[in-house]
């Protein structure tokens, strides 16, 4: 499919979607659209693949959708760094702990879309009716509530778990279709959903509070600094200046959002590393535990069994074999 083509698809989704596509038609140049693909299955859903590269930084500023009356925007994201430019190596080296994630959010929600130079955004993003969602839950609706409440602005985050990642690829791979192909997708989306809340039924259980627009900037800003650092746990007085909030309450938002407490999160985001040194850069366990900024091997052989119910070192061969 030609970058003309897939330029006209995103403007007239915008449309479609109730946002002018005067607000970033010039902008949109700045984004290289390899890949999009878009299933309207409205007002029920919509489902929406794309593969873009920013040649520069691209900031956008999304307003409210207003498709349907009500509705979450649920976005699964695989985001790895590219650049031609050597230049960029810095950001992609930092940004190397920017997990595979899902967003939700309200329609409502107005949010900043930020497209860094040089980085490759692949995702997969439906847009859901909460009628049509309440339906697909059925009976568990009650345990997902906070996701109903239009009262309340939210944003949720969750890690892609391994089947997860595999069904967006799976999704992601597919070439277009003719005959069935609205069922095709439909099920695949339905099937994506089913994972993603069997994920969130599993996540600390906390009050949901309302989130203004600099709080959930100040999470975020907490968030990257743990991604770029995960050898070093920031310390109390580190995770206030970044937040520009009191501890009390960064503990709480930082769970509503992320699902996991600062502490946990880091620590996940060490494993998740210590995975990719040994079986990418084929690292030995020790150098590995040394490089994440572990003293004791033993702890850190314990932390690593805890999250993937292997002990590093037996982890580390079998999944070197897998890559032979």
């Amino acid at each position: 499919m030609n970058l003309s083509k897939n330029r006209k698809q995103m403007l007239d989704l915008a449309e479609r979607l109730g946002v002018p596509a005067s607000d970033f038609s010039d902008n949109l140049n700045l984004l290289r659209l390899n890949e999009v693909h878009i299933v309207d299955m409205l007002p029920e859903m919509l489902l929406m693949t794309r593969s873009v590269i920013a040649e520069e930084t691209f900031i956008y500023r999304r307003k409210p959708i207003d498709a349907v009356k009500s509705g979450l925007l649920i976005s699964f994201q695989n985001i790895s760094g590219y650049s031609s430019d050597h230049n960029e190596n810095h950001y992609n080296e930092k940004s190397r702990q920017v997990r595979p994630h899902v967003r939700i959010s309200p329609l409502h929600l107005e949010s900043e879309v930020v497209f860094p130079k040089g980085s490759k955004i692949s995702q997969i993003t439906i847009l859901i009716e909460l009628d049509f969602l309440k339906s697909f839950i059925g009976k568990d609706q009650e345990t997902f509530a906070y996701l109903f409440n239009d009262e309340k602005t939210l944003l949720i985050e969750e890690f892609l778990s391994p089947d997860m990642a595999d069904l967006v690829n799976e999704i992601a791979g597919t070439p277009e279709m003719g005959i069935l192909s609205e069922a095709y997708y439909k099920l695949k989306a339905l099937e994506l959903l089913y994972l993603l809340f069997k994920n969130l039924s599993m996540r600390q259980q906390v009050v949901h509070q309302n989130l203004r627009a600099d709080e959930i900037a100040g999470l975020y800003r907490v968030r990257d600094a743990i991604s770029s650092s995960p050898e070093r746990p920031l310390t109390q007085d580190e995770l206030v200046r970044v937040s520009g909030m009191n501890m009390l309450k960064l503990r709480k938002l930082f769970t509503q959002i992320f699902g996991k407490g600062i502490y946990e999160y880091g620590q996940y985001l060490r494993m998740q590393e210590a995975a990719k040194l040994m079986q990418e850069k084929n690292l030995s366990v020790s150098e590995t535990g040394y490089q994440l900024g572990f003293t004791n091997l033993s702890y850190f052989g314990r932390l690593f069994e805890q999250h993937f119910g292997l002990k590093p070192k037996k982890w580390s061969s079998q999944h070197r074999l897998k890559g032979k």
